[in-house]
């Protein structure tokens, strides 16, 4: 396990990154909506217009990447109490099938809340998949009470 490397991605890592995530959407049997070549293309351009709240965080071995995490920092409202805060919202976690199970994931999980740490946010939420849910709860995540959701169903996509 000491030879993985967890760091933020680098830009010339993002059409990588990109492919990792098509390949995601496929393992769920979900249908893309766009050719592969499109969307790495419409990925890398988002990824570099919002490069300052989603920062993609990369597993890497033997020089390729095996897994990927995207904590988006959410900018709060100030308070009295402290004029700038930001909480995170994990998104994407995503490990290849032959390094899962093998605690590369867990890592990952691990280093999240550590990297949030360092950028002074308040907390950071997940909504997983129900078979990952023991994982966030052996590194820390909790359900909370005060924390809802209300699912809207939108069947456009966003502007």
């Amino acid at each position: 396990m000491d030879d993985i490397t967890i760091r933020p991605a680098e830009p010339a890592e993002l059409d990588v990154v990109a492919r990792l995530r098509w390949r995601w959407i496929l393992e769920n049997g979900d249908r893309p909506v766009t050719t592969q070549e499109e969307f790495v293309r419409h990925f890398v351009d988002w990824a570099a217009e919002h490069g300052s709240s989603p920062r993609c965080m990369v597993v890497v071995r033997d020089g390729g990447l095996i897994g990927t995490a995207w904590p988006a920092v959410v900018q709060r409202v100030p308070s009295p109490q402290a004029l700038r805060r930001a909480s995170g919202d994990l998104q994407c976690v995503y490990v290849i099938p032959g390094e899962r199970d093998g605690g590369v994931g867990g890592r990952l999980l691990e280093a999240v809340p550590a990297r949030a740490q360092d950028l002074g946010l308040e907390r950071v939420t997940v909504h997983s998949s129900p078979r990952a849910v023991p994982a966030y709860a052996r590194r820390g995540f909790a359900p909370s009470p005060r924390l809802l959701h209300a699912p809207v169903g939108r069947t456009d996509p966003y502007p």
